[in-house]
């Protein structure tokens, strides 16, 4: 049984390392390649776009795929519509590994965002902004001439971005300690994330709450319908391991 994952996040790693050593089951992880220096998992690795669904599926059809699992990041819009296009066209089983969202708690100060372009309108004159939303979507802040960016990524951004800004150029996860000497060494005024839901890079919003600081969250883009989704590597795991052998194509 050949299972394709989508991954390319903690948890994509994590379920490639629960099904590496089953028996009787391949397993490849594909990465999009944004990142230079990608963390990878156990197993073999492909890396790089398919080319749309269409592209997705011939794969699948070519590499006598079984199964597919959708554990991109939550806001990898385009490669999870992809992925549904791609298990329905191949008819194979399509499970989404979705970790939950963040929920705020007592003393969070959170305003909700639709998009990244109302989180530039939401943060223009509002000081010092700590940006930790990625650095492929700079471009939405741009225009925001009056207020200083820091920007965290793990590799350097390009053009276009926000003419103030520093690059703090790092990769979770992080710590609180270390986040609260983020925030006060650069004298943060608000944060500005996307609802990822990481456990790694959570501590952020624990010392933003400390510090009285308002957060502006990105909302998660919307996901395919139709697709049964798992909040966890152990329970997607689970959910390979019961497909019976009459169950998959291949």
């Amino acid at each position: 049984m050949h299972v394709l994952v989508l991954g390319g996040t903690t948890e994509a790693r994590e379920l490639a390392g629960a099904l590496h050593p089953v028996p009787g089951l391949r397993v490849t992880s594909s990465l999009a390649g944004r990142v230079a220096a990608p963390r990878l998992p156990v197993g073999e690795v492909r890396i790089g776009g398919f080319g749309g669904a269409d592209g997705m599926a011939r794969w699948i059809r070519d590499n006598a795929v079984d199964a597919v699992i959708d554990a991109t990041h939550p806001f990898a819009e385009t490669i999870s519509f992809n992925a549904a296009g791609a298990a329905a066209t191949a008819h194979v089983p399509l499970l989404a590994l979705r970790r939950p969202g963040w929920v705020a708690g007592p003393g969070d100060d959170w305003r909700e965002a639709g998009s990244l372009a109302q989180a530039a309108r939401a943060v223009a004159g509002a000081g010092r902004v700590f940006l930790t939303t990625g650095r492929t979507g700079l471009a939405a802040f741009a225009s925001v001439d009056d207020a200083f960016f820091l920007v965290r990524s793990v590799d350097a951004p390009e053009p276009p971005f926000p003419p103030h800004m520093e690059v703090l150029l790092d990769r979770g996860p992080f710590t609180l300690e270390g986040e609260r000497d983020v925030l006060a060494r650069h004298r943060i005024d608000v944060l500005v994330t996307k609802d990822s839901g990481a456990a790694a890079t959570a501590p952020k919003l624990a010392a933003a709450r400390e510090a009285g600081l308002p957060v502006i969250v990105v909302r998660r883009p919307p996901v395919p319908a139709g697709v049964p989704a798992v909040p966890t590597a152990a329970a997607a795991a689970a959910w390979v391991q019961s497909l019976a052998p009459g169950a998959v194509s291949g």
